[in-house]
């Protein structure tokens, strides 16, 4: 009888521990598929940014190197030879100091005004109610479906009829609102509380007080964020200045560069070494701004 009883008891704990080794190795087994999956995911996500990295990498290697390594066969990504001629004479056959500075003026002044007009008009359609105010969404909406190059020739019709091709503020004033600015801003004006402005309106504040005080240094991430796309975009811009700029002295950097592709040769090393110059500002931008535009990237959504 004892006998029995000590088998009874010691049966339970025999499978007591059978189901804890089984336990402790399925969890081993999710930790190892879980390192493994982790470590995939880590390899994969360097291979897909040293793949969009490699162009880039090019173009700095390849502005260093002297016009015979780079069109030797085959060609190598590190320069056997380093040299800055191309850096000195793309600042003697073109105006470059001009060019950076058109490109500065044009960027810079199209980013600023159209944060200021994209603002104005995505508070009006988010917070305002006004009849029509969903009619004039679908136009918004409508317009970002329709691509730049349908309107170039009529819009360039209509600058040369008033005088204002060749000039910058011929570049300017197309720019000064875009349509995917005002509908990015309101929907992130639409993921605000309305609290503060209740209050602000209690207060006796006007629609331009709260608009100014309240508003925007809340949309500060969001600011930020389309200043950057309307920054690199207009900087980057080629057919726009390309088609109303009549000579180097008027045109943009992208334009200006252009004139090292010829029909026949195309010279890399001062095209190289123009672009990485022409890329600085915009990595500049991103490198004070990147925290805003995760921020802003990360609070806008679509509703």
């Amino acid at each position: 009888m004892t006998v029995t009883l000590v088998n009874e008891t010691v049966q339970p704990d025999e499978h007591r521990g059978s189901a804890q080794s089984k336990r402790s190795r399925r969890s081993g087994s999710i930790v190892s598929t879980y390192s493994i999956w982790k470590w995939l995911t880590v390899i994969a996500g360097i291979v897909i940014a040293l793949a969009m990295l490699l162009p880039v990498l090019w173009m700095a290697f390849t502005a260093f190197k002297p016009e015979t390594d780079i069109v030797t066969y085959p060609p190598t990504l590190w320069p056997r030879e380093v040299t800055f001629e191309n850096f000195a004479e793309v600042w003697e056959r073109i105006p470059f100091a001009q060019l950076y500075l058109n490109t500065i003026i044009f960027a810079g002044s199209v980013t600023l005004i159209s944060l200021l007009f994209d603002s104005m008009a995505a508070y009006a359609l988010a917070r305002l109610e006004f009849r029509g105010s969903g009619v004039v969404l679908v136009l918004i909406l409508l317009l970002l479906m329709i691509p730049f190059q349908v309107t170039l020739i009529p819009l360039y019709d209509m600058l040369n009829g008033i005088g204002l091709t060749n000039t910058l503020p011929g570049l300017i004033i197309p720019r000064m609102t875009n349509a995917f600015g005002i509908f990015f801003l309101r929907q992130f004006f639409l993921s605000l509380p309305r609290d503060l402005e209740e209050a602000a309106r209690v207060d006796g504040a006007s629609e331009w007080r709260i608009y100014w005080g309240v508003i925007m240094p809340l949309a500060k991430p969001a600011l930020l964020t389309l200043g950057l796309f309307h920054f690199q975009y207009n900087w980057n811009d080629l057919l726009w200045p390309l088609i109303m700029s009549a000579d180097v002295e008027s045109a943009t950097l992208p334009a200006g560069l252009a004139l090292f592709m010829g029909q026949h040769v195309v010279e890399y090393g001062l095209l190289m070494a123009g672009a990485l110059l022409a890329l600085l500002p915009v990595i500049v931008f991103f490198l004070v701004i990147q925290r805003s535009f995760v921020a802003g990237i990360a609070t806008t959504g679509l509703k």
